[in-house]
């Protein structure tokens, strides 16, 4: 591959992860916008324009990565896009729908980077050979991520403040069109292996696998996400979380002894492999929490504009590039396990800085700080998971490597978004319960000072329950290095 052919390579796979990202902060950025345009009186119902995308990215990646296995990345790949650029024009017209009609939309769309993202990574890791160039190109795909939440909250904000939030959609789709005629033209075309075998040979789709799994993890969300706004003692919150329950169970169970083409290798899986799913999962769920908080604490408690609390998250987009490829010259050194306790403590001091925030404390402090060290928290943990497991599966099985760490990253961050909704919501009524109030004691239309404070109790919770996520991560990270430096020893002693 030549110079310029891997730079377009690069260029036309990493451009999933960004516009990802960028679709996610397209209910972030302008979220208080979002709140007047739809009467929303509650953190809960607004988180479920974010979560409701993170869930679908995070649940459909599953089966994404096994359907570009056996029908070829590139294929599933234009796919992606197509399905991405519909959504995101109908979740456009989703000003008229209505509440639940939007998430709905949101969900639908978030299928789409689905598709897209593991079948990027599965191309990466197919088409380029083990060792730097996939580091980079692992290392690319990690900086686009910040870089993209960065630039789609910067346009979502512009819109929503200048013109009207809904073009951000629409616009999105356009992009979306234009960026898989070049996908079809770019990306060289795959040899798929699968229907060169024997039909007893020939990978198949785990069908049962996909049922159980899918509906277990949206159940599962749904319950976490929903709990918020109508509590947990409602009835059918515990009903959910249990049939979901059940439904992961069975989807184990029929990975393990089931089916011979399994979605998730669990008996494959490496020590290594394990303890870094975990962290990401730790990590990322700090992250999602870290992130909606954030604005929802700039724009709402500090009364900022959707497009000055852009320019205030945009440092994210440069110390992400730098981390981004700083993980190619600290994995060579230091080592997966020592990239990961790095990350794991950005996530916990990202986390804890604005768990101690006070109301009226200058943004150079502690937010700007916050907002410099949280992107190497994502730009660490990531490409060294994707190059731990892209090394760790064959090449034909590349899409189900990617499947794991996506799907570890974005529903993490839904289900971060769901106890945290949980957390705040508990938290203030209990403060409000202490200081004598009755009712609903925080309406997002209530902007007293006296209410405000209410609302930073529930804030400060939801960050230390982020903190505490992270500091999970930082103990099994520090678990996987014990592990790590053993092994070291046992082969120099053989």
């Amino acid at each position: 591959m030549s110079r310029t052919r891997g730079f377009t390579f690069i260029f036309i796979t990493c451009i999933a992860q960004f516009l990802s990202l960028g679709a996610l902060n397209q209910t972030v950025a302008p979220v208080m916008v979002l709140a007047k345009h739809f009467h929303i009186e509650d953190y809960g119902t607004l988180s479920w324009f974010s979560a409701s995308f993170s869930m679908s990215v995070g649940t459909f990646i599953l089966p994404a990565g096994t359907l570009g296995d056996m029908y070829g990345h590139k294929r599933i790949y234009l796919i992606g896009w197509a399905w991405f650029a519909i959504w995101s024009l109908i979740t456009g017209f989703g000003h008229s729908f209505g509440i639940i009609p939007f998430s709905i939309c949101r969900a639908f769309q978030g299928i789409g980077p689905a598709l897209l993202v593991p079948n990027a990574v599965a191309l990466i890791g197919r088409t380029l050979p083990v060792g730097q160039k996939r580091m980079i190109g692992f290392a690319c795909f990690g900086a686009c991520g910040p870089l993209g939440a960065a630039t789609g909250a910067a346009f979502a904000a512009l819109l929503a403040d200048l013109a009207w939030w809904p073009w951000s959609f629409w616009i999105l789709s356009i992009v979306c069109v234009m960026v898989m005629g070049l996908a079809f033209i770019i990306l060289p075309n795959e040899s798929v292996a699968t229907p060169e075998l024997k039909e007893p040979q020939r990978p198949r789709f785990d069908y049962w696998g996909s049922l159980t799994g899918v509906s277990g993890l949206i159940l599962i969300n749904f319950a976490l996400n929903q709990a918020p706004l109508v509590t947990w003692a409602n009835p059918y919150i515990g009903t959910l979380l249990g049939v979901g329950c059940l439904f992961m169970v069975a989807f184990v169970l029929v990975e393990l002894y089931a089916t011979d083409y399994p979605l998730i290798p669990i008996r494959g899986l490496s020590k290594d492999a394990i303890f870094a799913l975990t962290c990401i999962a730790a990590g990322w769920g700090s992250h999602g929490i870290w992130a909606y908080y954030l604005y929802l604490f700039l724009e709402h408690i500090r009364g900022h504009s959707a497009l000055l609390t852009s320019a205030e998250t945009s440092p994210v987009a440069i110390t992400g590039v730098f981390f981004a490829f700083s993980t190619i010259w600290l994995i060579q050194r230091v080592g997966v396990s020592y990239v990961m306790l790095i990350s794991m403590t950005f996530f916990m001091a990202g986390s804890l800085l604005l768990a101690l925030l006070p109301i009226h404390q200058t943004y150079w402090a502690q937010i700007f700080v916050s907002v410099l060290i949280m992107p190497g928290a994502m730009n660490l943990s990531y490409p060294a998971a994707n190059i731990l497991l892209s090394s760790s599966l064959p090449k034909e099985k590349q899409g189900i490597a990617a499947s794991l760490v996506s799907t570890m990253v974005n529903y993490s961050i839904s289900c971060g978004l769901g106890f945290a909704g949980t957390i705040d919501r508990y938290s203030i009524e209990l403060e409000a319960r202490n200081r004598g109030i009755k009712g609903n004691p925080a309406p997002l239309s209530d902007t007293r000072p006296a209410t405000q404070e209410l609302r930073l109790v529930g804030m400060r919770n939801a960050y230390w329950f982020a903190t505490g996520l992270g500091g999970f991560g930082m103990l099994v990270a520090g678990i996987f290095i014990i592990v790590t430096e053993r092994r070291k020893k046992v082969r120099a002693g053989t």
